[in-house]
């Protein structure tokens, strides 16, 4: 036995003494390969991109063109020259290793804002269509910009309160390295991917030397012991996840009380008789992480990736309605003949590894329904792919009733602009109070009330910010959109009172027709908060505040309380902020009282018409 050993031990030490690999083809970061993927498929696989795949590909590994590893970390990217069209993905901002990206001479458009927190120092973005303005952490590296329409306006401001921008740390990829000269990722020196992996082969062949020898050792103990383990349920060795499965599959009865009390799924009574009709499942704030046993039933349509493939087209660019901050929006034609909106989730909000968390979240969202909140009829997780399937609203969104439609369009009337208020209050009100616990949404803007054929309104990208893990932080890059209360950007946190604000904003922007922050105009009016707030009390101010395109229809004591209610809702101090029971509520007074006024004025009408008339007959 002694002789064995000292086999073992020169086996080792040739392991460790031995030549090491100089390099070795490491499979590509899971986050990062996803990305990639990604990107491909939201390019609509471009056939340029040789050697690319949106399925299980490995990037690093199979040498995917354009694409630079350092060990298992994509360091650099060169897209150049290929007639790339389209908006930069959000994918890229999951590329967390990336130092060198060269996008020059192709066809890209909007803006680079996904690429400000990348740890770029090499950046060549000439000769495409982007628009905006360059994100202040790139200023300071190596960036070649000529050939796009960058605004010649000033970059908007932050939001109210927001504090100064930290000058951004000099990255270098792979954050433990010793610093380089400059020379490449290849020459630095320290420990590198090939002598890490020497390092894991020598432990894994030693490893697997004792681990040999333990079970000669074994195969000498008497029957009797060996009986004596094969009788237990469980080796000893045996892994708690191990038998916590084994233990869900094999009992026939789940005692709920033994999961998380999160998971739990109750209602507080809701605040107003008329919530009675809805169905009122509602779900956590956060992911539970729990046994699987505990997801909820999914009350949605399950879908193959061919099946949504078809119906758009291949996510053609004639079929994309829109790019929201989880991902894009594709109009979808089922063999049924139904129209349905598919959202692509980018996987920067939900990786390719987290189709588990993926199907809570369908489950939960599932759960939520509402007169005015977008109905989610259908999902896939295929291939790491995240879709959902939502009821879809041809007449378009309110942004787009709003801003976007031509003098020729019909214009919202004021009755309708405060149908639409009253319809997000109250689905905001059923997330925060009758939900429980109350739901977050985070991401209120006209952008996201889609508007039937009928003007109702209907909340979308409800359940998202409170379920997609790092909600909080792919939202933040809305900062400077004009809708994020300004303890957001202080704290990076959102809740219910923030909620209140971005309904504000919205209502804002129905009474105005104004942008929630538009640099085409006059400095002061840039930011609506500010410029609109002061004047809201004052009535000869409203009135040329008031959207032009209203054409002086509209009852002015509806206009007053309708700013009211804009000013409550718009405070700078969250405390302050009414909730959203009391905020519906005043707005269902509005309409009460407006619709009396119509009453009167048509009795006193009709009062007058009749005496006329008697007054001829005599």
């Amino acid at each position: 036995m002694l002789e064995n050993w000292r086999v073992a031990a020169v086996v080792f030490s040739l392991c460790i003494l031995g030549p090491r690999p100089s390099s070795v083809d490491a499979a590509t970061d899971p986050s990062e390969a996803a990305a990639l993927r990604d990107m491909y498929s939201s390019l609509n696989s471009p056939p340029q991109l040789t050697q690319w795949s949106s399925t299980g590909d490995d990037p690093c590994g199979q040498s995917w063109k354009g694409v630079t590893c350092t060990s298992s970390r994509v360091t650099e990217m060169d897209l150049s020259f290929n007639s790339l069209p389209g908006n930069l993905p959000q994918s890229f901002s999951s590329l967390s290793s990336m130092t060198s990206m060269y996008l020059q001479n192709n066809q890209f458009t909007g803006n680079i804002d996904v690429l400000a927190n990348l740890p770029l120092e090499n950046l060549n973005i000439e000769n495409n269509h982007f628009t905006g303005w360059i994100p202040e952490q790139l200023q300071n590296i190596n960036l070649q910009k000529n050939g796009n329409s960058w605004s010649s306006e000033p970059a908007p401001p932050p939001p109210p309160g927001t504090p100064p921008a930290r000058k951004r740390p000099n990255h270098k990829s792979g954050g433990n390295e010793s610093p380089s000269d400059g020379s490449g990722g290849g020459n630095k020196p320290g420990i590198g991917g090939g002598g890490i992996a020497g390092i894991v082969i020598s432990i894994f062949i030693v490893g697997a030397i004792v681990a040999f020898f333990l079970m000669k050792r074994r195969s000498r103990r008497p029957l009797s012991d060996i009986e004596k383990l094969d009788n237990q349920p469980f080796a000893p060795h045996a892994s708690t996840e191990v038998q916590e499965v084994k233990a869900v599959q094999t009992s026939s009865v789940i005692k709920t009380h033994s999961f998380d009390t999160n998971a739990s799924i109750n209602l507080r009574p809701p605040p107003i008789d008329r919530h009675k009709s809805f169905d009122e499942d509602c779900f956590p704030q956060k992911p539970i992480v729990a046994k699987k046993a505990n997801i909820a039933p999914i009350n949605a349509t399950s879908y193959s990736v061919a099946d949504l493939q078809m119906a758009t087209d291949s996510f053609s660019v004639e079929n994309l309605l829109g790019e929201g901050s989880f991902g894009r929006v594709y109009r979808g034609r089922f063999d049924d003949g139904k129209i349905l909106a598919v959202k692509k989730i980018d996987s920067s909000a939900l990786p390719a590894e987290l189709s588990e968390e993926f199907t809570e979240m369908v489950s939960n969202i599932s759960q939520l329904h509402h007169q005015n909140i977008a109905e989610l009829v259908g999902y896939c997780s295929e291939h790491g792919q995240h879709l959902l399937v939502y009821e879809f609203h041809k007449s378009g969104s309110l942004h787009d009733f709003l801003h976007l439609y031509d003098d020729y369009s019909k214009p919202l009337t004021w009755n309708s602009r405060v149908k639409i208020a009253l319809g997000t209050a109250r689905a905001l009100e059923y997330l925060h109070e009758v939900c429980s616990p109350s739901v977050v949404h985070k991401n209120i803007k006209s952008a996201n009330i889609l508007l039937d054929a009928e003007l109702n309104p209907h909340l979308s990208d409800s359940g998202l910010g409170s379920l997609v893990p790092n909600a909080d932080q792919i939202l933040s890059r809305n900062a400077g959109s004009g809708y994020s209360a300004p303890e957001v950007a202080m704290s990076g946190q959102y809740t219910l009172k923030s909620d209140v604000y971005s309904f504000g904003v919205v209502m804002l922007e129905l009474l105005s027709g104004h942008k929630p922050f538009d640099s085409t105009r006059p400095r002061s009016e840039q930011s609506l908060v500010r410029w609109a707030t002061p004047q809201l009390h004052d009535i000869d101010a409203l009135g040329k505040m008031v959207d032009p395109a209203l054409k002086g229809l509209y009852p002015v004591k509806s206009l007053s309380r309708f700013a009211d209610v804009i000013a409550l809702c718009v405070q700078l101090e969250p405390e302050f902020r009414p909730p959203m029971s009391e905020v519906v509520q005043a707005l269902v007074r509005l309409v009460q009282r407006t619709n009396m006024s119509k009453r009167t004025i048509g009795n006193d009408l009709g009062a007058s018409q009749r005496a006329v008339n008697s007054d001829t007959h005599e």
